[in-house]
C-alpha cells in the first residue's frame, strides 16, 4: 500500500444508520500520518466474507447487533477461515459484551452508541502498525 492510497474500511451492519454513524465518527482522515479513509458499506454477512476474502480491506468494523448474522459470529468465521485477514473491531450492544467480542477473536470492541473519540482511537491503534 502506498502512502497515498486510501485505507479501505469495511463497515458491516444491517442498519444503514449504524453504518452512517461509524463513517461520520471516523470521517475522511483520523490522523495526519495516515492516508485518507475510504469505506466499503456492507449490509449482509455473506458479502462481508466475500469482500474480506477478496483482499484489499485494511480494517473491518462489524456490528455485533446485526441480524440475521451478528458481527461477532462473522468475526470468528473470518479469523477461522482467512489467514491474513484485516484487524476487526466489533460494535457491541453494551460495554459488558466485550468478553463476547474477545471470544470472536476481534482485535477490539467498541460499545454502542458509538463514541466518535473512542472509535477513532481504537481504529487508529489498529491501523497505525499496518501503515508503518
Amino acid at each position: 500500500m502506498s502512502a497515498t492510497s486510501p485505507l479501505r474500511i469495511l463497515v458491516y451492519s444491517d442498519n444503514a444508520e449504524t453504518r452512517q454513524d461509524v463513517m461520520l465518527a471516523l470521517g475522511k482522515r483520523i490522523h495526519p500520518d495516515l492516508p485518507e479513509l475510504s469505506y466499503v458499506e456492507v449490509a449482509t454477512g455473506p458479502v462481508v466474507i466475500q469482500q474480506v476474502d477478496a483482499g484489499g480491506i485494511d480494517l473491518a468494523i462489524l456490528d455485533g447487533e446485526a441480524t440475521p448474522e451478528g458481527g461477532m459470529g462473522i468475526a470468528k468465521q473470518l479469523k477461522d477461515e482467512i489467514t491474513q485477514g484485516p484487524p476487526i473491531v466489533v460494535l457491541t450492544g453494551r460495554r459488558d459484551d466485550a468478553w463476547l467480542a474477545s471470544w470472536s477473536r476481534a482485535e477490539a470492541s467498541v460499545p454502542q452508541p458509538i463514541d466518535p473519540i473512542r472509535l477513532s482511537r481504537t481504529v487508529l491503534e489498529l491501523l497505525r502498525p499496518a501503515v508503518h
